[in-house]
Parts: structure tokens; sequence; C-alpha cells
């Protein structure tokens, strides 16, 4: 199985890592003047995020920057489904940045590193 992005194959599998944070709690903490102690104020349950870095293959420069262009197109404020190819499914995806680390000649092709951090909006 390879990893997939609403149903499209768009990654390589070879090293690739998938980093979940969250979700958290955030809170707001205050201090007034003639009170001993602090107020705290819950402000609930914070989004999580999702880091996928990995290698992305192509047999010329011109075939990496379609495929590229390919994956920058779900920058789109919508969300999105990413299966990983142990069988997780990470719903309600939105895709906030995408990173070109390095790139090199590798093999008969081309090699770039990238970075791409999600928001998941939702569980």
């Amino acid at each position: 199985m390879s990893v997939t992005l609403d149903g499209h194959t768009l990654f390589d599998d070879q090293g690739l890592t998938i980093e979940t944070a969250g979700p958290s709690r955030t809170s707001l903490e205050r201090g007034a003047v003639g009170l001993d102690g602090t107020l705290s104020i819950d402000l609930g349950k914070q989004v999580a995020t999702l880091r996928q870095t990995g290698l992305l293959r192509a047999t010329s420069r011109s075939a990496m920057q379609t495929r590229i262009a390919l994956i920058k197109a779900f920058i789109d404020g919508q969300t999105h489904t990413l299966v990983t190819p142990d069988g997780r499914v990470h719903n309600h995806l939105r895709m906030d940045t995408f990173r070109q680390l390095a790139e090199r000649v590798g093999g008969p092709g081309i090699v770039v590193d990238y970075e791409i951090v999600y928001t998941q909006l939702g569980s």
C-alpha cells in the first residue's frame, strides 16, 4: 500500500515519516491586583498538527516541478484525507505548507527532500 492524499498517489514511500502533535489544551493565566493567586481560563482543546517528511523522485527537473505543483495544489484551504502505507487514515487535514528542503541528483533523476505541515480540523 502507498501513501495517498484524497486517493492520489503523490508521495514516495521511501524515507516517509509522519509525526503527530496534539491535540492539546491551552489556557490563559492572569493575575489581578488585590487577589492572591492566579486566574486560569481554559480555552479548550486546540487542533492537532501533522508533519510529513520524505523524498520525492522524478526523472527530470521539469517532471519534479510538475510533481511539486500537483502537491502544492492541495494548499487550497479545503480538508483532505491522508492514508499511510500501514493503513492509518488521517481525516479532515488542511495542508498549510509545503517546503522543499533540498534537491540533488540521485540515480536516474532528481531527488527532493520535503516537509509538509497539515492542521487537523476535526476528529
